[in-house]
C-alpha cells in the first residue's frame, strides 16, 4: 500500500515540475531503471519468500517511477495500470506465503518443496499468482507494462534494452519462486500438514478474479489518462 501511495504522490507532485528540466529528471529515471535491474537480480538470490515477494514488489515500482517522471498520457496509464495490477498481484502473494508460513512455520526457500503433493490447490493457485506477476496475458499486468516499456522507447529507445532484461529476469524469479516452493520432494517432517481452509483460497480468489476481469474493460482503471 505504501508502495502505491508513494506511486501516486509522483503522479500528483509530477505536473508541479512541468516542463521538467532534463538535467533533474534524467538522472533519476535512469537510476529507476537501473533500480529494476538490481532489484530483480536481488530476487534470484534470496532464500526468504517473503523478502523474494517484497524485492519483487520494489522492482515493480521502478518501471511506475521511471514511467511517471517521463510525463506522457501513455505513461501514466501504464503506471495507474500497473500500480493496481501489482498491488492485487503482490498481496495476493503474501496471502499465499502466509498460508506456507502458518503450516511449516518457515520461509526458508530451502526447507519448504513439494507442496504441490500436499495442498494441490493451492499450488494451482500459486501457478496463476506467479503468472500473473511475470504480466502473462491476458493479465491487465502485461497491458500496464506494454504501456510503460512503449514510452520508456519512444522516450529514449536503448532503454528497451534494460526494461528488455528486467522482463526477463521477472519470469526468471517467479518461476524460480513457483518451483521451490511446489516442485521437487517434500521433506519427512512435513509429512502431516493441516489442510487448507475455504476463507484461504476465497482470499485468493478474490484477488485474481479482479485481475482476470479487469482486462475486458480496462478504462476503468486506466481511462483517466488516456
Amino acid at each position: 500500500i505504501l508502495l502505491k501511495l508513494g506511486g501516486y504522490g509522483l503522479i500528483r507532485i509530477s505536473p508541479l515540475l512541468n516542463p521538467h528540466p532534463s538535467n533533474l529528471m534524467f538522472p533519476i529515471i535512469i537510476l529507476a531503471l537501473w533500480g529494476i535491474l538490481m532489484t530483480s537480480s536481488i530476487c534470484l538470490r534470496q532464500t526468504d519468500l517473503k523478502a523474494l515477494i517484497a524485492y519483487s514488489s520494489v522492482s515493480h515500482m521502478g518501471l511506475v517511477t521511471a514511467a511517471i517522471l517521463v510525463q506522457t498520457p501513455w505513461g501514466l496509464t501504464g503506471a495507474m495500470t500497473l500500480m493496481i495490477a501489482h498491488g492485487l498481484t503482490s498481496s495476493a502473494l503474501f496471502a499465499l506465503a502466509n498460508t506456507n508460513y502458518e503450516r511449516t512455520h518457515t520461509r526458508t526457500l530451502l526447507l519448504v518443496r513439494g507442496l504441490q503433493l500436499a495442498f494441490p490447490l493451492m499450488s494451482t493457485w500459486w501457478l496463476l499468482t506467479n503468472l500473473t506477476n511475470m504480466a502473462m496475458p491476458p493479465t491487465i499486468n502485461l497491458l500496464g507494462e506494454l504501456f510503460i516499456i512503449s514510452t520508456l522507447f519512444n522516450w529514449s529507445p536503448p532503454t528497451i534494452i534494460i526494461t528488455g532484461i528486467g522482463t526477463l529476469i521477472t519470469a526468471t524469479y517467479s518461476l524460480y519462486m513457483f518451483l521451490m516452493t511446489q516442485r521437487g520432494s517434500i521433506s519427512t517432517q512435513f509429512r502431516l500438514l493441516p489442510p487448507t481452509h475455504t476463507r484461504e483460497h476465497l482470499t485468493t480468489a478474490l484477488h485474481l478474479l479482479p485481475l482476470g476481469l479487469l482486462i475486458m474493460k480496462p478504462t476503468l482503471i486506466s481511462g483517466l489518462f488516456t
